[in-house]
This record gives structure tokens, C-alpha cells and sequence, in this order.
């Protein structure tokens, strides 16, 4: 078990976002949450990554509680977030994007030798690394995002909408580009709006409302099931 969070419970204010969520993430896994805007889902992956705190409730990396540790300290623990919207600091070029990724580690031969793997996943990069991150295209800078993620060689690499605002060809490559960094021994927790394609690259997926979990199983019976149909695919 690479991730487990037991019961978690987030306020905003007076406003119960997480109630007593629970899940689990394998080594290997890809995993999704699914759910409507508002269920909690982008909250529960800031309570993973340290950028909000829960209330009450036990959050395990590889069997380390990390509940209350700081975001830099869980991405020294091997945990890496892409936020929605991407956020790539427009001011700074393409290279300097990578490198703030990398900002917990100290051997600059490491990082060099991340920034060449980032290039070999995102060819398109390499065209673009003096580039001002500002001036790139939205899927390029969705590239960048998860590329500048990758900088520390996470284990866990939370996803939170890759596919936000990106055309159809852009989207398709970007899944692809999520199923190789699997492929290679990431495991991912993803958030995504588009159900059909986030339970068509997991293996298991969690149905979330209003905070909660009101379903959890394996990607394949989510497709099947008549209500998740209705409510979250259009059918």
C-alpha cells in the first residue's frame, strides 16, 4: 500500500468539506475520484499534498504518517501534486520551470539528468526550453506541469483535471503520457472531470458527493454500473 488516508475530515470555515473519507492507493495503481464540481475531490488530494490540514483523521505514505507534515516535506517523502490549471510560473523559462521542480534536491547531476527524462517524455519541450512558460500553448503548458512534477522522481503522482480546457488530440496525449509515467513504476491518484476517460486509465476509481465516498470499486464495474452511467458519464 503505497497511500492510505483513514477517515478524514476537512473543514473551510464553518463549511465540512471531507467528511470521514477514506481510500487507498496500491503501488502501481492508477486511481480515480470521480464527482461533481463541489465534492470535495480537489480537496482531498490539497489534504494529501500538505496544502490544507485535516481536522481529524491519519493520512500513511508508504506506512509514514504524514498527516501534519508540511508540503515540502511531502515532497521530500516522494509525493508530487499538479494542481488544476496547471500554474507554470509564466515569467520563467521552460528549463527554470523544471529546475524550481527539482527544488528539493541538492545534486545538480540528478537534476540534469531529470531534466533529459522530462525531455524524453515531453519531446515537445525540448523545442521550447527557452521559452517563457507564459507563452506556451495550453496543452504545452500542461506538459510542463506534470513534466516539472516529475523533476523529483515522485512514487505518488497526484493529478488534479490534466485535461481542463485542453482540445481532444491534446487531451488524448496527454492520458497516453499519464499511462507511460505508470508504466514505469508511478503510481497516480487522479482527479478528472471526464469520467469516461479518467475510469478508462484507472484500475479502481472512488465515486465522491458532498465530501464522502458513496462508492468505491473497480473501474470496469464503475462503467457498468447504471447510476454512475447516468449521473457522471451522460448515458
Amino acid at each position: 500500500m503505497i497511500l492510505r488516508l483513514q477517515e478524514i475530515n476537512v473543514y473551510y470555515s464553518a463549511i465540512h468539506a471531507l467528511k470521514n473519507l477514506s481510500l487507498e492507493v496500491e503501488a502501481g495503481e492508477i486511481v480515480t475520484l470521480i464527482g461533481a464540481n463541489g465534492a470535495g475531490k480537489s480537496t482531498a488530494l490539497k489534504a494529501i499534498s500538505g496544502l490544507v490540514r485535516p481536522k481529524t483523521g491519519l493520512i500513511e505514505y508508504q506506512g509514514q504518517n504524514i498527516t501534519r507534515l508540511s508540503p515540502e516535506a511531502i515532497v521530500r517523502t516522494g509525493i508530487s501534486h499538479v494542481p488544476e490549471g496547471r500554474r507554470v510560473f509564466s515569467n520563467l523559462t521552460v528549463r527554470e520551470n523544471l529546475q524550481l521542480g527539482a527544488f528539493t534536491v541538492k545534486d545538480q547531476g540528478q537534476v540534469a539528468s531529470s531534466i533529459e527524462r522530462v525531455l524524453t517524455t515531453f519531446p515537445r519541450l525540448k523545442e521550447r526550453l527557452g521559452q517563457y512558460g507564459g507563452t506556451l500553448s495550453g496543452g504545452e503548458q500542461q506538459m510542463l506541469a506534470i513534466g516539472r512534477a516529475l523533476m523529483v522522481r515522485p512514487k505518488l503522482l497526484i493529478l488534479d483535471e490534466p485535461s481542463l480546457g485542453l482540445a481532444p488530440f491534446l487531451v488524448s496525449e496527454i492520458f497516453n503520457i499519464i499511462r507511460l509515467i505508470n508504466s514505469e513504476g508511478t503510481s497516480i491518484l487522479l482527479v478528472e472531470q471526464n469520467a469516461h476517460l479518467a475510469l478508462g486509465v484507472a484500475q479502481r476509481g472512488y465515486v465522491m458527493e458532498t465530501g464522502r465516498v458513496v462508492l468505491a470499486s473497480s473501474s470496469d464495474k464503475l462503467l457498468n454500473n447504471e447510476e454512475v452511467r447516468k449521473a457522471y458519464l451522460g448515458e
